[in-house]
């Protein structure tokens, strides 16, 4: 590696630390001011806080944020290097602008796989911790916010619930079959149901009718109130928007599969948390050629013409990447598209400004 290499590298992995340092000192403070009151109501330990909360907390937030702080730090140092002639200096000693964006490619190079095994495997991990963390001190574990909920909890055995009460664990419109292939064997039906024990899984069932059928013959029974046990869990139908990040990619995918066999239609979220493990830091490729192609040019507005730009196209990235988000998860687009297709349009950007500069 040469010093040319070196120097680059020492710059933009310096000022990228130093940023993200920054940016989670300010981040930690806000949230700290935040939850003041949560902590001194609920009393968690020092060692909690910062070991179980604190900790992982850093790592998810700079982690997720680490493409557009990466982009940032290079408009930041690279227009340093534009104002202080540096560049016209690299070029004109008769440096390609494909060889100037060698050292960028290595460090970017090494944060990307850095970021990907992150995503895919440590920070699952790290996740559990945090997520265990708000849960115990803060908020219950799941939400069910739809209706019409229905799952295929066993082979031929799915469960209806009109509503879902998370708060008193109370379900409405309930009910229960069984199919022998496709025969109806067995149906309970009730208007309310009322989970009793959380670890053995006690329902109440209140005003009851079960029709039980073998072959020719069919029973009928009813009731008001039926003590018994159901073997699936009300988590099965719940929607929890931190459950997706606290199981790593093989855990992920393989709850994916279930959940689709079991009939749920709400999986976008997931599929995009899948994806975007890999997209997102990917896009620091794409963010870096368009960094370095509009750092690189020594302009009248220097660095803070530089910056502008930066934010700009940092807040536009942001937005697609948001926008096609909601598209999958409201509008039937293939979260796969939804999370590649900023990425391939910046791509096209990228490509501009990177015919513009190497001229």
């Amino acid at each position: 590696m040469k010093i040319l290499d070196k120097y680059i590298i020492k710059k933009y992995l310096g000022t990228f630390f130093f940023i993200m340092g920054i940016i989670m000192a300010i981040s930690i403070v806000f949230d700290l001011s935040e939850k003041l009151d949560d902590f001194l109501r609920t009393q968690p330990t020092v060692y909690e806080m910062v070991v179980h909360y604190y900790f992982n907390f850093i790592l998810y937030y700079s982690n997720i944020f680490s493409s557009l702080l990466l982009f940032i730090s290079i408009i930041i140092f690279t227009s340093k290097l534009a104002q202080n002639t540096e560049v016209i200096a690299i070029l004109s000693s008769g440096v390609s602008f494909n060889r100037y964006l060698r050292p960028y490619f290595i460090a970017t190079t090494f944060l990307v796989v850095f970021s990907v095994s992150l995503n895919h495997f440590g920070l699952p991990y790290a996740n559990k911790i945090r997520i265990d963390f708000e849960s115990f001190y803060w908020h219950g574990k799941f939400q069910i916010h739809k209706k019409n909920l229905h799952r295929e909890i066993t082979p031929g055995t799915i469960v209806y619930f009109g509503r879902f009460s998370g708060g008193n664990k109370v379900g409405y419109n309930f009910s229960i079959e069984k199919w022998d292939g496709n025969k109806l064997v067995y149906k309970l039906m009730s208007d309310r149901i009322v989970r009793d024990n959380d670890s053995t899984n006690e329902w109440t069932v209140q005003n009851y009718f079960i029709r039980t059928i073998d072959g020719e013959r069919e029973t009928v029974r009813s009731g008001s109130k039926l003590d018994t046990i159901f073997d699936f869990k009300i988590e099965d139908f719940g929607q929890n928007l931190d459950y997706a990040m606290a199981m790593d990619s093989k855990v992920l995918n393989n709850y994916i599969d279930t959940q689709r066999m079991r009939g749920a239609d709400d999986l976008a979220r997931y599929r995009l948390e899948l994806h975007q493990r890999t997209s997102l830091p990917v896009a620091a490729y794409v963010l870096m050629i368009i960094g370095v192609s509009i750092a690189s040019r020594k302009v009248r507005g220097g660095i803070g013409l530089h910056i502008v730009v930066g934010v700009v196209i940092a807040f536009l990235y942001l937005l697609f990447l948001r926008m096609f988000s909601v598209s999958a998860m409201n509008a039937g687009l293939h979260p796969l598209l939804a999370v590649w297709i900023p990425n391939f349009l910046f791509a096209i950007i990228a490509f501009y400004f990177y015919r513009k500069a190497a001229k």
